[in-house]
């Protein structure tokens, strides 16, 4: 009987302990989120775009480069077997 009232109040605080963390994680992300906006909407976005149009635009400019230094990688790892 000990060992479950000991169980149910263990179980209470971790479920206390993961809704504070739960809650400070979303503020933090939160937070972090309207300032990586902000950033883009004044300094990354073009004429007329959205800050959304300009995140997007920013990832796929962001997958072109990493491609293109993959092809540039393997493209010296070639050229050095010859």
């Amino acid at each position: 009987m000990a060992k479950s009232k000991l169980v149910k109040a263990n179980e209470k605080i971790a479920d206390a302990v993961v809704g504070g963390y739960k809650k400070i994680e979303d503020g933090v992300v939160g937070a972090y989120k309207k300032v990586e906006d902000g950033f883009v909407d004044k300094f990354l976005t073009h004429e007329g775009e959205t800050v959304e149009d300009a995140e997007k635009r920013l990832a796929e400019e962001q997958v072109q480069r990493e491609a293109a230094a993959s092809a540039s990688v393997e493209a010296s790892k070639n050229a050095g077997k010859h």
